[in-house]
């Protein structure tokens, strides 16, 4: 039996494919299976449809094509355009595939105040600070970095593509997940402004301008681009879907006792990020779950942590209030209904767990 999409709310961790977007799909997986690199006509068709999928995502990025290299997500490009630095300054708030590549290279961390991001202390060759933060939506803006301007920055936009406005203008490489933007899970791409020539990420091949070897998975990535093509089409609709859906769901939270919002007055309508005092985000996430919703209980890339996330001891949030915390994504297929009534689900199930620890 199938699952009801409209009672989906994590998709901050993952968004569900688009129907239009499997259209497009299909025949590379069928017909048009050609290797993208072969000069015969399988080949050719396959490749034509690589080409359409980099312009349309050049074009959600506001770049040109010849700037976008597809790698296999953003964790693949990330840690790629961190590999090829030597000092680097990464924000606090960053994913894991930029958290965790910094502090195992011993890279500075920026100083901050709530979201408010000072530094870095030092001259560095490369600046990364994510667009849209993956746990709460907050939008991040760059630090006034003075004298210890950075040669390059780097952005991670997988939660801004096609969510909210980019300003390429203050980045210098930026990098995004498909699946993040109803696309297919295993495509992404690495923006490289002006094309700059970069270390190779896999050398074997001259795919990707010799950037990146290996047989390129046309078919995800032709789904890429039609899901960038949808999304810049849609793009405001989607955007007030989103608040619409969020604005329901704090407005049934009024009246309910010691939960606070852990997001920012520049946030992103897609991610609401909440803390509720006297109960575990983990528990909720699997009273939801009984109750047939998707929400998490932070990054789905550390969700199996017990451990307070960096992005929430970076907030300065006391452990009595981020043990308590889930984030809910709003997304295209959820409904006005089902997010009142996942807001109701999770305002009962606080309500009981609270009296059940008294």
């Amino acid at each position: 039996m199938p699952l009801d999409r409209s009672r989906y709310f994590d998709n901050a961790a993952t968004t569900p494919l688009d129907p239009r977007v499997v259209a497009e799909m299909l025949p590379y997986l069928e017909e048009d299976f050609g290797n993208a690199n072969s000069i015969h006509e399988w080949g050719r068709r396959a490749r034509e449809g690589v080409e359409l999928a980099r312009e349309r995502v050049a074009k959600l990025f506001g770049g040109s094509p010849d700037e976008i290299f597809f790698t296999s997500g953003a964790t693949e490009a990330n840690n790629w355009i961190l590999s090829s630095f030597k000092s680097v300054a990464v924000s606090p708030f960053e994913h894991s595939s930029v958290w965790e590549a910094g502090i195992a290279k011993g890279f500075d961390v920026l100083d901050n105040e709530g979201y408010r991001l000072y530094g870095p202390r030092q001259s560095t060759d490369l600046l990364s600070v994510m667009v849209v933060c993956n746990e709460s939506g907050a939008i991040l803006e760059l630090p006034e970095v003075g004298e210890t301007t950075p040669s390059r920055v780097h952005r991670d936009a997988t939660q801004a593509l096609g969510k909210v406005p980019l300003n390429l203008a203050d980045m210098d490489y930026a990098s995004a997940s498909a699946h993040k933007l109803y696309g297919p899970k295993g495509i992404g791409c690495l923006y490289v402004r002006d094309a700059r020539p970069l270390p190779p990420m896999l050398f074997g091949g001259e795919q990707e301008s010799g950037m990146r070897g290996g047989t390129l998975n046309v078919p995800a990535i032709v789904g890429f681009g039609a899901a960038c093509a949808i999304a810049l089409d849609q793009f405001e609709e989607d955007r007030a879907h989103a608040q619409e859906l969020r604005q329901a769901f704090v407005a049934k939270l009024q009246g309910t006792s010691d939960w606070k919002s852990n997001c920012h007055d520049n946030n992103s309508p897609f991610i609401l990020c909440l803390s509720f005092l006297g109960v575990q985000g983990e528990t909720l996430v699997v009273e939801m779950d009984a109750a047939g919703f998707a929400i998490s209980s932070g990054s789905a890339c550390s969700s199996h942590s017990s451990e307070p996330s960096h992005f929430l001891e970076s907030l300065g949030l006391p452990s009595r209030w981020s043990r308590g915390t889930v984030r809910i994504g709003f997304g295209r297929f959820n409904t006005l209904d089902q997010a009142e009534r996942l807001a109701t689900s999770l305002v009962s199930s606080v309500e009981s767990l609270r009296a059940l620890a008294k």
